[in-house]
């Protein structure tokens, strides 16, 4: 949960990196809350209003993971656009979020791995 958080707070912290647990914490906690919102919906009969509410709540820090998720990788923010293209767009950003990270610093900023190691 402490991953979930750390992304809300930085919210609209698009610039430096995050690590992969960073990024698919915040994407499982997500889609935990995300599935309990739409089980309360049918639930309630909103028709979607809670879930629709929640997602809106939570797309500019998942905006922001995404892109320091992709600095993280050494790629450009604007990649995340690339979701866009029907079948193809969304695997390859699948691909991009699941592989390693420069294990140097680069020009988003240094590694989060070896920033979290020395701060233990």
């Amino acid at each position: 949960m402490d991953w979930y958080l750390a992304v809300l707070k930085n919210y609209v912290g698009f610039s430096g990196r995050a690590r992969r647990k960073e990024f698919w914490m915040f994407a499982l906690v997500n889609a935990v809350i995300a599935i309990v919102l739409a089980i309360v919906d049918g639930v309630a009969g909103t028709s979607g209003l809670l879930g629709g509410v929640y997602a809106l709540a939570v797309l500019l820090p998942a905006i922001a993971v995404g892109i320091r998720r992709l600095h993280d990788t050494g790629r450009s923010g604007w990649w995340l656009l690339i979701a866009l293209i029907p079948l193809v767009g969304p695997i390859i950003l699948l691909v991009f979020n699941a592989s390693e990270g420069q294990p140097a610093d680069n020009q988003y900023g240094p590694n989060p791995k070896l920033a979290e190691a020395a701060q233990v």
